[in-house]
């Protein structure tokens, strides 16, 4: 079982009682429709009343700038550290790597098996677990601000990435591939999505801000931890999220040892800011979705925390470098 660690860097304690359900509900809740007037506006069909369409700054539900720290509160040996290189443990003496976890196809438990961090350095590979597929899994900070009214930038100090989402749809993806991709960003809904036949009725899959009804986390026999959350709190997130799918990227790794996704994949990613905390901390969580029909047997899942800071006095970027694995354990 994982431990609950905060990143070194930030200030201990993680979110509390009804909180500590509400980030992992989100995982399981990821599926997002978007609303249909803001999603119009977005593309171009005009603002209201017929006017001229509004800029996605102008239309954004929630505020994402400002600089964020990661809460690692799951998959610290993989976050954390660098988890032990390839051993030998397969039949026949084989070479096996850590891939606990995700759902690798045959060739991407044979590509992660041959992973070896000296030659990724000799060959000027250090950036491979800093690409879009690794980067938000990173410990470290993001800061968040608007490039222009049509552009979302985040720099990361992990491995000193910046990421650009594109709200123009007229943008267009450069022709070489970059270790972030290109990715097309567009705000979702005010928490009522669109169900499968489309009759206007929530969907209770949304989380964008949904409230949840009567399978509201904690207690109840339901197998869930802890209680309800407070009155007129019931909703996992406030007022929309912004949904960010990326391409046109170079292959990299899922984790700084080596587990790899390719270039055919695709990553969507749902950018939630929930309610400020009764103490006054006010929480991101980020739920990624990677398909990868080269390297993954199914979509890969993962849901991460991050808090917002006063100022980005903590902000320190960093070159990409993996630290050594560590020593395989004998059993």
């Amino acid at each position: 079982m994982s431990k609950r660690q905060s990143h070194p860097s930030a200030a201990s304690g993680a979110p509390t009682s009804w909180w500590r359900v509400a980030l992992p509900v989100a995982v399981m809740c990821a599926a997002v429709f978007m609303g249909e007037s803001s999603a119009l506006a977005q593309r171009g069909g005009g603002g209201r009343g017929g006017g001229p369409p509004q800029p996605a700054r102008a239309l954004a539900p929630i505020d994402l700038t400002g600089t964020w720290v990661s809460i690692v509160t799951e998959d610290w040996r993989w976050r954390m550290v660098t988890p032990p290189a390839p051993s030998p443990g397969g039949r026949g003496g084989e070479m096996t790597a850590d891939v606990a976890s995700i759902p690798v196809s045959a060739e991407g438990r044979k590509v992660a098996a041959s992973w070896n961090l000296e030659a990724d350095n000799k060959a000027g590979n250090q950036c491979k677990a800093f690409g879009v597929g690794g980067i938000m899994r990173q410990p470290g900070r993001i800061r968040v601000s608007w490039q222009d009214d049509q552009t979302l930038k985040m720099e990361f100090d992990a491995g000193t990435q910046t990421r650009v989402m594109h709200f123009d749809r007229a943008a267009q993806p450069p022709a070489e591939k970059t270790w972030q991709g290109f990715s097309f960003a567009v705000w979702e809904g005010q928490g009522v999505g669109r169900g499968p036949v489309g009759d206007g009725r929530a969907d209770p899959r949304v989380t964008g801000g949904g409230l949840l009804g009567r399978g509201v986390p904690g207690g109840g026999g339901q197998g869930l931890r802890g209680g309800p959350p407070p009155r007129q709190q019931a909703q996992i997130n406030t007022g929309g999220d912004l949904k960010v799918v990326t391409t046109n990227f170079r292959e990299g790794y899922l984790r700084k040892n080596g587990v790899p996704y390719s270039e055919q994949a695709t990553i969507t990613e749902y950018f939630h800011r929930l309610p400020t905390h009764p103490n006054g901390d006010n929480w991101m969580v980020v739920i990624t979705t990677i398909e990868d029909p080269r390297y993954l047997s199914q979509v890969f899942y993962t849901s991460t925390n991050f808090r917002l800071e006063a100022n980005d006095s903590g902000f320190s970027p960093t070159p990409c470098q993996t630290a050594a694995p560590l020593p395989v354990t004998k059993k």
